[in-house]
């Protein structure tokens, strides 16, 4: 894995910021025939070959200037934690110095992947620890990859990575171009093969995106919910007022007609007397009554400094039988990785901040009843 961390010069192309589309571009380019696409995607990714000299199927001359022009370059990974459960965390540095997390969960039928898509993030969701680091930037194709690649190299092929899940540091759909580029390479036969609905994306509703998104990329969708209705969602997840609830759910409605598993997955954060009534669970239920729903009930992990507790499992439980009663299939998520803060909402990663997003917290934490 030497080769695919050392450091390069930075005008080469990264070959991983390919998917396969974009591969066959590139080598037609080049006055190379499209399947030599194909032939690289294989090296890379099912062999896991960096090295262009041991790629035989390709000419002389076309590994020369690969060599010369290229380089195969992930994150690097900089810190391992490992849970008493058997999540494993791992701190990956991208070339810019910043650092995200990327969660492993080990499970007795699959073995998920949860991946970042950007450094921080910038929705400010209040209830979320990841959104209190501020934002740095969008992760490239190659990044976003990078960490599914190095897991798998990490964990060996023993421990088959089953299931991806783009529930990490960022909104996916504000980085999609490299986010579908990524899914794209973790769903192709000759790159990682994960079935459609082994991948799933997660947003807290950037609307217009969603609705591209099921013309270009065939996943599976979870959408950060956590409030059922405009005023209380303006406030936890505030991308809402951009976009609120009626034109999210026509936006669902719409994804679950072509999306692999016909169905949306809602995420919902349970919060100690912010959402967690029998009237909230009341009117979830109305809201999604149109919509074909699974919703998945979040315990709330705290983190320093927080606002915000966790509900009692008997409110939870509560909440959870009346969707039943109103018949919205409902889990509640099992807690995973609490103890290394790599739990739903926990992480954090190392982010340079270009919003300037935590001088204006420690501007409202010394102002009553500012958040």
């Amino acid at each position: 894995m030497n080769s695919a961390t050392a450091s390069v010069k930075p005008t080469l192309i990264n070959l991983l910021d390919f998917d396969r589309k974009g591969l066959q571009v590139f080598f037609v380019g080049l006055g190379e025939k499209p399947f030599r696409a194909t032939q690289l995607l294989k090296w890379i990714y099912q062999e896991g070959v960096v090295d262009f000299e041991v790629m035989t199927n390709l000419s002389k001359s076309l590994r020369q200037y690969l060599k010369d022009n290229c380089h195969i370059q992930t994150p690097e990974i900089v810190a391992e934690q490992l849970a008493s459960d058997g999540t494993c965390k791992w701190a990956m540095q991208t070339h810019c110095g910043n650092k995200v997390e990327t969660v492993y969960i080990p499970e007795e039928r699959r073995a998920t992947l949860c991946i970042s898509s950007q450094v921080g993030c910038a929705l400010a969701c209040s209830f979320c620890s990841t959104a209190q680091q501020g934002f740095n930037r969008n992760l490239s194709t190659a990044e976003v990859i990078g960490q599914l690649y190095l897991a798998q190299q990490r964990l060996g092929p023993e421990h088959r990575i089953t299931n991806v899940v783009m529930m990490g540091m960022g909104e996916p759909l504000l980085n999609f171009d490299n986010v579908v580029a990524a899914m794209n390479l973790m769903m192709d036969d000759f790159a990682f093969g994960l079935s459609k609905r082994r991948v799933t994306i997660s947003t807290s509703g950037v609307v217009p995106a969603m609705h591209r998104l099921h013309d270009v990329c065939d996943v599976s969708m979870a959408v950060s919910l956590h409030a059922p209705n405009d005023e209380l969602r303006n406030q936890l997840v505030p991308i809402n007022i951009k976009y609120p609830l009626a034109e999210l759910m026509d936006a669902c409605r719409a994804y679950a007609q072509n999306g692999p598993r016909k169905h949306i997955t809602f995420e919902y954060v349970m919060l100690d007397g912010i959402n967690d009534s029998p009237q909230d669970a009341k009117m979830l239920a109305k809201l999604l009554k149109t919509v074909p729903s699974k919703v998945n009930l979040i315990p709330f992990n705290p983190f320093p400094q927080s606002q915000y507790r966790c509900s009692e499992m008997a409110t939870i439980l509560k909440f959870r039988d009346i969707l039943h009663n109103a018949g919205i299939v409902t889990t509640i998520r099992k807690t995973r990785g609490e103890d290394i803060d790599a739990a739903c909402g926990q992480l954090v990663g190392q982010v340079q901040d270009k919003s300037r997003r935590h001088l204006k917290l420690q501007a409202a934490r010394t102002t009553p009843h500012a958040i």
